[in-house]
């Protein structure tokens, strides 16, 4: 059974930081490209961070030179560092695992609030 569990949410000040882990079970994790998605009230869900299994990376515009993604093979474990946080961050957060047509899973969220 595939599961993806998303930690590291809550509230936050505007410029403060958060740091989000995705532990994933039941997949073989190398093999995956790895994802941050959000969702806000009232709007579609975006692309927020992605890693391949080689470890490459592309981040949406919105969050480039903020947020940095990363990946612990050995810990089945993905990561979303988020620095200099803005009200509009605030969303549902969501990993996301993908391996071509062999597998898409996704985690239920962690909410993530920027406010003062």
């Amino acid at each position: 059974q595939v599961q993806l569990v998303e930690n590291g949410g809550g509230l936050v000040q505007p410029g403060g930081s958060l740091r989000l882990s995705c532990a994933a079970s039941g997949i073989t994790f190398s093999r995956y490209t790895m994802g941050w998605y959000r969702q806000a009230p009232g709007k579609q869900r975006e692309l927020v961070a992605r890693i391949t299994s080689a470890g490459m990376t592309n981040y949406a515009d919105s969050v480039k030179g903020r947020f940095t993604i990363s990946r612990d093979n050995a810990k089945n474990t993905m990561y979303l560092q988020m620095n200099a946080l803005k009200p509009e961050d605030t969303a549902v957060y969501y990993c996301n695992a993908n391996w071509m047509s062999i597998g898409d899973y996704w985690g239920l969220g962690t909410q993530v609030t920027v406010s003062s």
